[in-house]
């Protein structure tokens, strides 16, 4: 297989899963991570590495090293695996997602943005999400009518914070995440639930049209529930691990043990929450966006631009949702075909870096 984004954490658990059974890996690609990489090389051996930044070439061990966009695009091309792992962050997913389709090859997507900002454009037929939530509503499905498909939500690091202080909280709060940890970016997005509104987009165009909603679990036990139309619901428990969904997309005839079992008398209980619009203020446009999820690029392209903003610490907390709203309210005309994509991209993120 391929595996872009290999330093990451889907990117490391893939690794495990790909020993566990076997599989081969042919092309590793992360970012700048180098001394992880140099591990990841000397187990897996691969054939060719791509990296970030040419200045970190002589850095990596191993004697075919490429660097940058073109040659993510250039080695799947030119790759033998039929399987790539996409675990890259943010809109740079987009175009190697696109390019594995089109040679023929099995995409197993973890980069959400792809997608969120293309999904109109992309053949599901294709993909098979290795997120815990579209996994889980993926393993739920049977052949009977659905009412309402439900994916769970932690809450992000400020599920409990005073909502009055928010505006006030800093990078390093946004990254005290209470369940697990993950890259800034999606750890921001969880604070923002910005990163559930993308996949209830996701889970749009890998399921298609239907009602979907999501509600915070604290304990990210359950995943995924299915209401079907008889008045019945299933729920997907497992503990918090993307290895699962990782193994169903490398072997979907999986019948080994990848976990263990979630165990309710030590469980004790649940506690389910609604994500209120005062604590995330981007959900007012949850429906709306369900309903025209070709904008999902303008979501995108906003959200990214906030946070680099956020990051520089040229606005606030809460102004991320603020100027998501703003580029939502502002561009309404959906992509017609890829270009668009990606010209609308480019004029969302301008629009977004003056527009509060």
């Amino acid at each position: 297989m391929i595996l872009l984004g290999s330093t990451g954490s889907i990117g490391v658990n893939t690794l495990i899963v790909a020993r566990k059974f076997g599989i081969d890996v042919e092309v590793l690609v992360c970012g700048s991570n180098i001394n992880l990489l140099n591990e990841q090389i000397k187990e897996h051996n691969p054939k060719i590495v791509v990296i970030a930044n040419s200045q970190d070439i002589s850095r990596v061990n191993h004697t075919r090293v490429y660097s940058g966009q073109e040659a993510i695009l250039k080695v799947i091309e030119d790759s033998s695996s039929e399987l790539v792992v996409n675990a890259l962050v943010g809109f740079l997913g987009l175009r190697p997602t696109l390019k594995a389709i089109e040679c023929g090859k099995k995409v197993a997507l973890a980069n959400k943005e792809s997608l969120v900002a293309c999904g109109a454009f992309i053949d599901i037929s294709k993909i098979q999400p290795i997120d815990s939530e579209h996994f889980g509503l993926w393993y739920l499905m049977q052949k009977r009518a659905v009412s309402k498909m439900i994916i769970t939500a932690s809450g992000g690091a400020f599920r409990d914070w005073d909502i009055n202080k928010l505006q006030n909280a800093t990078l390093a709060d946004t990254q005290k995440h209470p369940n697990w940890s993950m890259g800034q970016k999606i750890t921001i997005d969880s604070a923002t639930m910005v990163n559930k509104m993308f996949e209830l987009l996701e889970a749009r165009w890998l399921f298609g049209k239907g009602e979907y909603d999501a509600i915070i679990e604290t304990q990210s036990l359950i995943h995924a529930l299915i209401d079907f139309k008889d008045g019945s619901t299933t729920a997907h428990f497992a503990h918090a691990s993307m290895q699962l969904p990782i193994a169903y997309a490398l072997d979907t005839k999986m019948d080994e043990n990848i976990l263990a079992h979630v165990d309710l008398l030590k469980v004790g209980s649940l506690e389910f929450r609604e994500i209120t619009t005062d604590r995330y203020p981007i959900w007012v446009i949850k429906e709306s966006l369900i309903q025209n999820p070709a904008l999902g690029v303008v979501i995108n392209a906003a959200n990214e631009a906030a946070i680099e903003m956020f990051v520089n610490k040229e606005i606030g907390f809460m102004d991320i949702s603020k100027v998501i709203i703003n580029a939502y309210d502002k561009f309404d005309n959906a992509p017609q075909n890829i270009d668009d994509v990606f010209a609308i991209d480019k004029e969302v993120r301008s629009f977004s870096r003056s527009s509060l």
